[in-house]
């Protein structure tokens, strides 16, 4: 089933089980929610096309869906063609945990000088790894020094001068400064010709659509009443916290969070494996709905063994208040 792969494809042995639960009446997978929900909750992967600014189509999105509030996870030149994620209404408040995401792109460098191939593809391989790179004079960011991991490079192509290459990265590598430096240690000099982004975090081009795709999907749902395609289209939001570490908290936890409240040992069902102290996590119900992102306070197997007290701290609530019962406002009136 579709709703279940959001948490893991291999449930039990991904996650460790504190207390077993079971689904309740309360709340909806996130690929059932009414479709005006579904969009406010959503994200999508927009292929963008050369020419804009990440800024302009995340605004062409905002208005395409008539909504509020939408946010992109990783800027892109207006240059640049490829991956943009657009987070939309309640999904931009993802924004931030998702920008670290490694990115892949596909470049084209055009090299000064001719080299041979055996040169251009050790000097190339030479990078991989931990890099020192300063922002080119264009970007909006401070000119420091910072350090990068490059995790692979692959020579696709070369036609003379030209080199088309593919490159896994950690976010905020300026892929053209790269073209730079290659050059220069080849001794060649270089720069970049063209560039795309391929893939990053999880989506890849298999996930992205053009904003025509979208705007006629939007249409065809507010014309004709047919949702298909927009939902073919638009994600949930929880398909973008597939990367995080992931804590399943029990139905009687989920409105005292969504009151900003830190999530306590007593109201685990699952804890993903491997989540460490200070990890940044989020936290589920069992019907795959996102409730908030928190910062883990101890490891997972201390989560295992607490039976009370604070376990992760609410950093940010994704889901409204009341959407499920307020167990723990009828626990504190009869305190009182």
């Amino acid at each position: 089933m579709r709703e279940r792969t959001i948490l893991s494809k291999n449930f039990e042995d991904n996650f460790l089980i504190k207390e077993e639960g079971e689904v309740g009446e309360h709340g909806v997978y996130p690929y059932s929610r009414p479709v005006r929900e579904y969009i406010t909750r959503g994200m999508v992967c927009i292929d963008k096309p050369m020419g804009p600014s990440s800024h302009e189509v995340v605004v062409w999105v905002r208005k395409i869906l008539e909504v509020d509030k939408t946010g992109h996870t990783g800027t892109l030149d207006p240059r640049v063609t490829g991956i943009l994620p657009v987070m939309i209404e309640q999904g931009t408040k993802l924004v931030k945990y998702l920008q670290e995401s490694d990115k892949e792109y596909i470049a084209l460098m055009h090299l000064h000088a001719n080299a041979r191939r055996e040169d251009i593809e050790r000097v190339m391989e030479s990078f991989v790894g931990r890099i020192y790179q300063r922002p080119p004079l264009k970007s909006a960011v401070k000119k420091r020094l910072r350090i990068r991991e490059i995790k692979e490079i692959e020579v696709l192509e070369i036609d003379g001068r030209d080199v088309l290459f593919r490159v896994l990265c950690e976010a905020g590598t300026y892929i053209r400064k790269l073209c730079i430096d290659i050059g220069e240690v080849l001794g060649t000099g270089a720069h970049m010709q063209e560039l795309r982004r391929t893939k990053t975090g999880i989506f890849d081009e298999s996930s992205a659509f053009t904003l025509h795709d979208l705007l006629d999907a939007y249409i065809f749902w507010k014309e004709e009443g047919e949702e298909r395609y927009l939902r073919e289209i638009v994600m949930p939001m929880e398909e973008a916290a597939k990367t995080m570490k992931k804590i399943v908290i029990k139905d009687t936890a989920v409105d005292a969070v969504c009151h900003g409240a830190d999530l306590t040992a007593r109201g685990i069902h699952y804890i993903e494996r491997g989540v460490m102290d200070g990890d940044v996590v989020a936290l589920f119900t069992l019907k795959n709905e996102l409730v908030a992102v928190a910062r883990a306070l101890v490891d997972a197997e201390s989560m295992m063994r607490m039976k009370k007290g604070v376990v992760a701290k609410t950093l940010r609530v994704l889901m409204e208040r009341g959407k499920y019962p307020s167990y723990w406002k009828g626990k504190a009136e009869s305190k009182n």
